[in-house]
């Protein structure tokens, strides 16, 4: 039985594994040995696919962080208006968000202890950042509210949208994914737009 689990066991299989654990146990909380178990792997079949845990990690986060980015690049976040474009990534967020939940949340938690970590805190600060931008180019159009701060409108909206890592679960609430963008976008751009 262990011989055929292994030879089912993929990177992306062990990566979601891991994953998981890191989400419940935190990283710096999860050893080889937890991971080994939760898989039900020897720790030197883990080492067959990955260097350690690590790896995993930056595996995990790079996941996470490149459907980000990859919103930057989608048309309607780079054509049109400023406050469109910012709606349009805000909804994109959302979405990817609950698409890659595990994965944004375990983002959502490094703190810097390690290489891997402070390299995805930086690319985080990276699209934090490009995303205030569209925010203030809109504010420049006169689109949105011009008398609440960049700064702290742009920590406000990320914080209502990283805030649904702690309490969405695809399994059930009647809250369909859609729905929450809906609510989203609806909530931040109706306190954002000028005369809302």
């Amino acid at each position: 039985m262990t011989t055929a689990k292994r030879d089912t066991y993929t990177p992306e299989t062990l990566l979601s594994v891991a994953v998981r654990v890191f989400n419940e146990r935190g990283y710096d909380g999860t050893s080889m040995e937890h991971l080994s178990k939760a898989a039900g792997i020897s720790k030197s079949s883990i080492y067959h696919h990955v260097a350690g845990k690590e790896e995993l990690l930056r595996r995990a986060v790079s996941r996470a962080l490149d459907g980000l980015f990859a919103i930057l690049d989608e048309e309607h976040a780079r054509v049109g208006r400023p406050a469109d474009c910012l709606e349009y990534v805000v909804r994109r967020m959302v979405e990817v968000l609950i698409a890659e939940l595990p994965y944004v949340t375990l983002l959502l938690r490094v703190r810097g202890n390690t290489d891997t970590e402070r390299w995805a805190l930086e690319r985080r600060r990276d699209f934090d950042h490009r995303v205030a931008e569209l925010l203030k180019a809109a504010a420049a159009d006169g689109d949105v509210r011009g008398d609440v701060e960049v700064r702290l409108a742009t920590r406000l909206v990320f914080g209502m949208i990283n805030s649904i890592v702690e309490w969405y679960r695809p399994d059930g609430g009647g809250i369909r994914e859609g729905d929450v963008a809906d609510a989203v976008a609806q909530l931040i751009f109706g306190g954002l737009r000028s005369g809302a």
